[in-house]
């Protein structure tokens, strides 16, 4: 038992890790900031508009004795990009872990009423270019440094496919994202590792308003017969970014509760 509680509190230590989360002032991101300030890792909280929910993560984080900062930024637009860029590396003076969660929301609010072109534009925007752009040059400013870790978030569905325009949309820009994932690894090793998360049924916004019809398409599709939470993706991505996961790089782990159509 002594064995099992030292192990865990080894895995909880991130003290010495500066991280950054992008879209982390709700969903996934919000749960993957929380995670990683659990093991004490100091965090910059990012948001585009949302900052009073940005607020609320970092005081959460502050709370607990955690350290945290937020900055906004649209990381659609290239010099709000690069201009975030260079504030979150200078927060602490570097950063060790980049987390690439920012994605365009087209299934809740204005967005859903979007036509397809539209919503294509700005998936390409946001959830593919931002997240190749950023890699980039945080990969190169982390190889510069001596190491670092990215980690994209992807979607378990893109390789296989999905019915309907989102599944169309979403499929093409997270494929390219795990592609992307992919190839930059080695481009980047052995300095920075740099893996992707491929959420499955998360409950999320969109989840929580969800038809019956939807929610027992779930159940049907997910061996595990229930939906997943942003905790659950937290928890891997905190595994990923840790010491514990330092031969793993290039990798696409789904955390899909089993799904495999």
């Amino acid at each position: 038992m002594a064995r099992v509680m030292a192990d865990r509190e080894r895995f909880a230590d991130l003290s010495k890790i500066r991280a950054v989360v992008t879209g982390s002032s709700s969903g996934i991101g919000r749960a993957v900031a929380l995670e990683l300030a659990r093991g004490r890792a100091r965090v910059v909280v990012h948001c585009r508009a949302s900052i009073d929910a940005a607020n609320e993560v970092r005081e959460e984080i502050v709370s607990s004795g955690g350290d945290a900062v937020v900055l906004a930024a649209d990381l659609a637009d290239p010099a709000s990009m690069a201009e975030f860029i260079e504030g979150a590396w200078n927060c602490w003076d570097g950063v060790d872990v980049w987390v690439n969660n920012a994605g365009a929301d087209l299934l809740t609010g204005a967005g859903a009423g979007l036509d397809y072109a539209e919503k294509l534009r700005r998936l390409l925007d946001l959830d593919v270019s931002s997240a190749i752009l950023i890699g980039k040059e945080v990969g190169r400013r982390m190889c510069d440094a001596g190491g670092g870790v990215l980690l994209n978030i992807g979607w378990d569905q893109a390789d296989r496919g999905m019915e309907g325009d989102s599944g169309e949309l979403f499929a093409a820009a997270k494929n390219a994202v795990m592609g992307f994932t992919r190839s930059l690894a080695v481009s980047l090793a052995p300095q920075v590792r740099v893996n992707c998360i491929a959420p499955g049924w998360i409950k999320t916004a969109w989840g929580e308003s969800a038809s019956e019809v939807w929610q027992e398409r779930v159940k049907r599709e997910t061996p595990l017969e229930r939906w997943g939470t942003p905790e659950d993706i937290a928890k891997l991505a905190r595994f990923l970014v840790s010491a514990d996961a330092d031969y793993i790089t290039g990798q696409v782990i789904a955390a899909n509760g089993g799904a495999v159509r």
